[in-house]
């Protein structure tokens, strides 16, 4: 293998493993964000009455079937 060739593979090699610790950075800082925002709802759900909460989950949950069903046609 030429000088040069061995340069291009480490050079590919070295792109391709920072391209790889950029997506696992990214998919890190959006599965925190998507904990945090759970997180969020979840306790702003506990705060609220039996009454209340159960309307709201209700809610939502009819929501996402719309939107399942909205996605699937």
């Amino acid at each position: 293998m030429s000088r040069s060739r061995r340069i291009l593979t480490v050079a590919l090699i070295a792109a391709t493993a920072a391209a790889v610790a950029v997506a696992v950075i990214k998919f890190r800082k959006m599965d925190e964000v998507a904990t945090e925002t759970a997180d969020d709802i979840e306790t702003q759900l506990d705060a609220l009455d039996p009454v209340t909460r159960a309307a709201v989950v209700e809610k939502l949950s009819a929501r996402a079937v719309e939107d399942t069903k909205a996605r699937t046609t």
